[in-house]
């Protein structure tokens, strides 16, 4: 049996030294934020529908830049039919055929016609409608990429915690293999102790459940590392196997700050203030539009066209094949300016609808300005509260540790029983994971007002 014993011990020993040397390995090969970052930025799905986005908007601004070109059309028809017509006025409902001919006598004999047109309708000068024209287009492409940018950032800061979240359970799954590992000491102590006689057999049978429990909160914890590994490697592009946290950045943050982020906090060009900004210049220009819209219009038209006919001038009835071909010609020349009087009134209800948005937009943009600044002022509570745990929390830690060993060596030798000494180990495991998730709610704290004042960049070139 005691042989029994070694042999276990050794390959306990054994599990042990490779768990540490593959988690030494992983942090070699540790993929950094700026990494994960990048990697984001380049293969996020969300981001490249964004940016096709931002392509539409280019391409309609491409589109409203030729807003001014003219109409030229030209037009050709040879037609089969008769010439017996009557005076009288009718509208002609669009569906009527021209027949110009009025004739004292009927006479229902085919003739052939034909007839050429190019004609030109040219809006030369409309007011500014033009350059308002473009104004929005423009508008509109800002408004996307103001929308793009806030976007990224917004996926960047969720990017940034699920990262912390990671870095936290990879320190949490390192704490339960240590508690798996004083678990398993506590049962050979058993053991040994129960094979002399001085400890009753029911103690076996509560560290074996104690074990038990432990490795199933680590295999929850896999799980969870698992799961956010699956979220970032879709943004990133990153393989999941390969997404291994990099948990130096914690003692690199606490080592490097105190809570306070070099740089000028900008909170003018922050996206989600850059975006709401957008909008309401956006609906600025859409005013100036309005306005521009219903001005008069002035325009050139202009028309040169020939026909021919199988009827002559004086009347006479020749072949058909006479109708091909054109024997008189014309053109027109004419610069004109069009305005609808009651364009007044649309004018001045649209303006009134569009300045409505605009006063809409305004109001957004006040009411990210206040939300911006009450998330600086509850960041910088955060940071300064995440810093007072990390401050008390060594105290804890420090107390359950030495708890931990004072219990420990009295039950082996006989002093106390298993109740007081899973009280301790469990004493000592919280207090290690309440030190874990008071680094990461720093660390989060931190990125959380690196966010909020829009200095996130400046915070990862101080952690290169």
């Amino acid at each position: 049996m005691p042989y029994k014993h070694k042999v276990r011990s050794l390959l306990a020993g054994c599990v042990l030294l490779l768990w540490t040397a593959a988690t030494a390995q992983q942090q070699d090969s540790a993929v950094t934020l700026q990494q994960l970052l990048a990697g984001m930025r380049v293969n996020a799905p969300s981001l490249a529908a964004d940016s096709a986005a931002v392509s539409v908007k280019q391409q309609q601004l491409h589109a409203t830049g030729y807003n001014w070109l003219p109409s030229f059309k030209l037009n050709y028809q040879v037609d089969a039919g008769t010439n017996n017509n009557l005076p009288g006025g009718y509208f002609g409902f669009g569906i009527i055929p021209s027949n110009s001919r009025v004739r004292e006598a009927g006479n229902s004999s085919t003739i052939l016609t034909n007839l050429g047109i190019a004609s030109l309708d040219w809006e030369l000068y409309n007011f500014g409608a033009y350059n308002a024209q473009k104004s929005v287009a423009q508008s509109d492409v800002n408004v996307e990429e103001a929308r793009f940018s806030q976007s990224r950032y917004q996926l960047q800061a969720y990017a940034i915690d699920a990262y912390l979240q990671l870095v936290r359970l990879q320190d949490l799954l390192a704490i339960q293999q240590q508690n798996i590992s004083r678990n398993e000491e506590i049962r050979r102590s058993i053991l040994a102790l129960a094979k002399s006689g001085i400890k009753a057999g029911v103690d076996t049978s509560i560290a074996t459940a104690e074990l038990s429990r432990a490795r199933l909160v680590a295999i929850e914890i896999n799980n969870q590392i698992m799961q956010i590994r699956l979220q970032l490697g879709t943004l990133s592009g990153i393989a999941p196997q390969k997404l291994v946290a990099d948990t130096g950045i914690e003692k690199q943050m606490m080592q490097q700050l105190s809570g306070t982020i070099p740089g000028i906090t900008d909170t003018a060009l922050h996206p989600s203030i850059a975006y709401y900004q957008s909008l309401y210049q956006n609906s600025l220009d859409k005013e100036a539009l309005v306005k521009k819209s219903y001005n008069p219009k002035v325009s050139l038209q202009a028309a040169a066209w020939g026909r021919g006919s199988s009827v002559s001038a004086a009347d006479e009835f020749r072949p058909l094949s006479k109708g091909i071909g054109f024997e008189r010609g014309n053109y027109l020349v004419g610069l004109g300016i069009t305005w609808n009087v009651f364009d007044l009134k649309r004018k001045q209800l649209q303006l009134h609808t569009q300045k409505a948005m605009s006063t809409y937009a305004q109001k957004k943009l006040n009411e990210q300005n206040t939300l911006l600044q009450l998330g600086i002022g509850q960041a910088n509570t955060e940071v300064l509260t995440a810093a007072h745990r990390l401050e008390e929390i060594p105290n804890q830690l420090n107390a359950a540790q030495a708890a931990y060993r004072q219990k420990l060596s009295l039950y082996k030798n006989g002093l106390t029983d298993i109740i007081e000494l899973n009280m301790a180990l469990n004493l000592l495991y919280r207090a290690e994971t309440d030190y874990t998730t008071a680094k990461y709610n720093y660390c989060k704290a931190v990125f959380q007002k690196a966010v909020a004042e829009n200095r996130v960049e400046d915070l990862l070139q101080l952690l290169n």
